[in-house]
Parts: structure tokens; C-alpha cells; sequence
């Protein structure tokens, strides 16, 4: 075997993304019991967007951060716990409220080329006796030069590994090895990677991720995720071990979870990448707009491939989903039609 890959699995918060942010408290639970003993690194627990996310503009979940992490932590014995956060959405004081409750693993998350809005909030994570993981979002849209960049500045906030997530299914795998080979030979921290499934790929990238030198890879339950999904948990960790690399995962116990969870992520076959998650990892807009964007369509009588388009061309990023309706109005209008 070559080296361990550590296992993140996100399905209980980017998943919560394909249900509009309802995941009960029972199916965080249930969850949780079932895949605490598979052998996964980290389990993710949230909003969609994360710690302090919820909200009119970006949907409100059906429970309190506070119900959610507890209720996970009361429910992991052998997994850490682990939540994503952008400053702005989450306060550094809910970094303690999450530390009180026992998570483990804190992923804070900035647009790829803002890293600096990360740094007291790193800080103050690591001040108080977290691992860190410092996130770049969207990471198709910076090149590899300018992610090391910020990557770097994450590194000296003192993240103890850095993630980076395509959060618009856009990349292939070439330019995910590109990206991530120059930050795994340049940093002296772990790399990881974060895959959508838009454009198919999900799984190809994760694995040119890996072979390019990241140690952490993510996966959501039967891709369970935003937009056309993420790559594919149980599919990750069998292609990561028909590869030869160790994960520590039983798939097999895995996979006997991952079929009591059906009420949960329902099987879905064939699993087909839906015209408005291609259209939106062709053009590079974040997953997470998916409904934002069928709604705004629906409600102004609006080609959501036009949508997508007008986004990409005032590159829209994770969080600004205010945009999409100012977007539709403007494209309803007789003059732009």
C-alpha cells in the first residue's frame, strides 16, 4: 500500500445542500451510529454554507447549529467531528460554542483568493486547541501560482492542513493535479481536495488529487451533495484501494451502513448529472446555487441556463446568492431578452 489518505466524509453538511438544509436530528443521529465504526476520518455537520449559515438568504436549517453538533458528538465515539465555516456567516465566538460542544476539526473557508479574511479566525481556532483545516473555495478560478499564494498565508495563520474545493465541479483532472502538485511540493501542512460531481468527474479528480500528493480526500454518501453531487463516498474509497492506497476504511461495513440510510440519501439510478448542474460546472458557478437559481427562473420566467451564464460573466462566488434574483429580474426585462 502507498500512503494514508484520510477520509472527510461531508454527506451530513454539503449534503444538507440537496435538501434544502432539512436534515432532522434523527437522520444526523442514525447517521452517525452507522458509519462511526467504517473508519472514516472526520464526519462534517452543519447548514449547506456552515457554522452561523442559516438564514433567509441562504435557507434556514431545520435545527440549531448547537442541536446538530450536539446530537452528532453525543453519537461519534471513534470519528472526530468536524464543521466548515466562512467568516462573516460564523462569528469567532461560535468557534467556542463548537469547541464547548466537542468538535474536533474546525474547516474555515474563504473565496480562493481571499484568504486573508481566514486569519483571526484560524487563529483564534488554533489559540484554542483546534485542528484546523484553512479552505479555498471555488479553486477553478484562481491559478495554481495564486492558490500557493494563499494557501501559503493560510499555512502561516497556522492551519494544520489546507483543502481545496471545487465547489463548481469545473476542474478535470489535469488541472487538479496541477494545483494540487505545487501545493503539496511547496507546503510544509497536508493538502487536501473537495470534488463536485458536475461535469462527471468527481471521482477522476479525487483520485488525480491524490496521486498528486493530497492526503485528504472527501466523499458524501452516495455523493450525496450540492448541485450534481460530490464524489461518491463509498466509490471513493473502493477506486483509493483498487489503487493500492491505504485509507483505514472498511468499505464493506460501509457500504452495509450506507444501506440502512436510505431514508436519508435515497438511491438514485441511473445517476445522472441533471442539464442544470452540467450547464453550472461548464460556466464555474458554486454548486450550492442550484435551487437558488431554479426558483429565481421559475418565479421571472428565465432560461436557467441564462442565469448561469449572466453569474459566470460577474464571477459570482459561494455566498453571494443575492445575486441570482437581481440577476433573473434583470434578464426577465424586455430590453435583455
Amino acid at each position: 500500500m502507498t500512503a494514508a489518505i484520510a477520509i472527510h466524509d461531508p454527506t451530513l453538511r454539503d449534503g444538507n445542500h440537496a435538501v434544502s438544509h432539512s436534515l432532522s436530528l434523527e437522520d444526523i443521529a442514525a447517521y452517525c451510529r452507522a458509519v462511526d465504526s467504517c473508519g472514516l476520518s472526520v464526519v462534517e455537520v452543519g447548514h449547506g454554507n456552515g457554522l452561523g449559515a442559516s438564514s433567509l438568504q441562504l435557507g434556514l436549517a431545520r435545527h440549531a447549529d448547537t442541536e446538530m453538533l450536539e446530537t452528532a458528538r453525543a453519537n461519534l465515539s471513534r470519528t472526530r467531528l468536524g464543521i466548515h465555516m466562512i467568516p462573516g456567516f460564523a462569528r469567532l465566538d461560535d468557534i467556542d460554542t463548537a469547541l464547548r460542544i466537542g468538535v474536533e476539526v474546525l474547516r474555515i473557508a474563504s473565496h480562493c483568493t481571499e484568504a486573508s479574511v481566514t486569519e483571526s479566525y484560524i487563529e483564534h481556532a488554533r489559540a484554542n486547541g483546534a485542528y484546523v483545516h484553512g479552505v479555498l473555495m471555488m479553486c477553478h478560478m484562481a491559478s495554481p501560482e495564486r492558490l500557493l499564494e494563499e494557501a501559503t498565508k493560510q499555512q502561516g495563520y497556522g492551519a494544520n492542513a489546507i483543502v481545496l474545493m471545487d465547489s463548481a465541479g469545473h476542474l478535470d483532472p489535469d488541472s487538479t493535479r496541477e494545483r494540487i502538485a505545487l501545493l503539496s511540493s511547496e507546503l510544509s501542512i497536508p493538502v487536501g481536495f473537495h470534488g463536485h460531481n458536475n461535469l462527471g468527474l468527481a471521482i477522476a479528480n479525487s483520485l488525480a488529487a491524490v496521486q498528486a500528493g493530497a492526503t485528504i480526500v472527501d466523499g458524501c454518501m452516495r455523493g450525496f451533495g450540492a448541485g450534481a453531487g460530490n464524489t461518491q463516498l463509498e466509490t471513493l474509497c473502493a477506486v483509493l484501494e483498487r489503487y493500492r492506497f491505504a485509507t483505514g476504511v472498511d468499505i464493506f461495513a460501509l457500504c452495509r451502513a450506507i444501506e440502512q440510510l436510505e431514508s436519508i440519501a435515497p438511491v438514485s439510478t441511473p445517476t445522472v448529472v441533471k442539464t442544470a448542474n452540467l450547464i453550472s460546472g461548464l460556466y464555474g458557478v458554486c454548486s450550492g446555487f442550484e435551487k437558488h437559481v431554479a426558483r429565481a427562473a421559475s418565479e421571472f420566467g428565465v432560461e436557467p441556463r441564462r442565469i448561469y451564464e449572466a453569474l459566470a460573466q460577474c464571477n459570482a462566488v459561494a455566498g453571494q446568492e443575492d445575486l441570482i434574483i437581481s440577476v433573473a429580474s434583470r434578464l426577465s426585462q424586455p430590453s435583455v431578452a
